[in-house]
């Protein structure tokens, strides 16, 4: 299968690239830290203005109509930046969810969505936490019985909870459910959630690709810059192979990310594998990235005034965010040992040979 892309869809990228280069810098992105939401509604107008959060809304609500082929490359770049802008939660993956409930909800919520007017978070079983939920206009929110319910922000009691990167903003959620507040129950809410579960990794390992990226870069900067008896270490041959070594685990991980769009676009049979493979991959090249740039950078790597820690703290936000290493693992062992893991045209892996 040929996953490269089409002129208009790097044209897409490349402008969402030169956007946050200008717009989101390390300088910005610790301001916000210090802002009491860590958002900014004035960004998010803006990244609605080049199409970012109406990327997958549906062109009858005024979005694009696109697909995550498409989404995964946008939110590569939000990673290589560190945007802290709710991306993943509203555009990835609250857009779809809507789009395929339709009705009240699809037609009040998806036209503000892409118009930069509101936020939406989405709650899902693999996490006790919601991501954004404290500056959501709406919260898409599972219960005990495994229904899903839509509620605004004032009828939830939101309770932020620590982070280890300051921009992850998580919290605990409650709420009283209710026939009202009922979107959606029985089979089409697991349907529902297990879509988007999917659509939350994929978006963390698009994420992941372009933080992997970013630590490639600053640790081959500033290898070339710090100095051991009298070279810069850039030029030993141990640094060299830990950086390669990273950029290997990226460059495998692309085309997993790639398909796993694929998948998740066109729904396909092994769409849940091909996406913890993908999240799998992505995560691993992204967390060994931030060691081999902090190994690079020595004991100024640890400093606050270092920018390195930006990207760090990303690359394990995305490793712990909808489903951490161990549950994608296992979906991946299961699909290899009940023989439903694809291996090739018209092929499957039998655990039983």
């Amino acid at each position: 299968m040929d996953f490269r892309f089409d002129e208009d869809q790097e044209l897409l990228q490349n402008t969402v690239r030169e956007f946050l280069q200008t717009e989101v810098t390390p300088g910005s992105v610790r301001t916000l830290w210090e802002t009491e939401t860590g958002r900014s509604p004035e960004l998010w107008k803006q990244l609605a203005e080049i199409g970012l959060p109406g990327l997958l809304v549906p062109e009858q609500h005024d979005g694009m109509g696109m697909g995550e082929e498409e989404m995964v490359l946008l939110i590569e770049e939000a990673g290589r930046a560190a945007l802290a802008e709710p991306v993943i939660a509203t555009a990835a993956v609250a857009v779809p969810l809507l789009a395929e409930l339709g009705g009240a909800l699809a037609n009040e919520w998806l036209p503000k969505i892409a118009a930069g007017e509101a936020v939406v978070a989405v709650g899902h079983p693999v996490s006790p936490f919601v991501e954004d939920a404290h500056v959501a206009d709406l919260l898409l929110l599972p219960d005990g019985t495994g229904a899903l319910h839509a509620v605004t922000r004032d009828a939830a009691d939101v309770t932020a909870q620590p982070s280890n990167d300051p921009s992850r903003r998580i919290a605990t959620v409650e709420f009283d459910a209710s026939e009202s507040t009922r979107a959606a129950h029985g089979d089409e809410a697991s349907r529902l959630l297990a879509a988007a579960l999917d659509r939350g990794a994929l978006a963390c390992a698009a994420g992941a690709l372009g933080v992997c990226d970013r630590l490639i870069g600053l640790a081959a900067e500033y290898a070339g810059e710090r100095k051991q008896f009298g070279k810069p270490i850039g030029s030993f041959q141990a640094v060299k192979h830990m950086l390669a070594n990273v950029k290997v685990k990226l460059e495998y991980a692309r085309p997993l990310v790639q398909r796993a769009a694929h998948s998740v676009a066109n729904d396909a049979s092994a769409r849940d594998v091909h996406v913890s493979m993908a999240k799998l991959a992505a995560c691993e090249a992204a967390t060994s990235g931030a060691k081999v740039a902090l190994q690079a950078h020595g004991a100024i790597g640890y400093t606050w005034e270092q920018d390195l820690h930006l990207w760090m703290r990303r690359a394990w936000s995305f490793d712990h965010a909808w489903g951490r290493s161990p549950f994608h693992l296992g979906r991946v062992r299961e699909a290899l040992f009940t023989g439903a893991l694809p291996i090739g045209p018209g092929t499957t892996f039998r655990g039983d040979a």
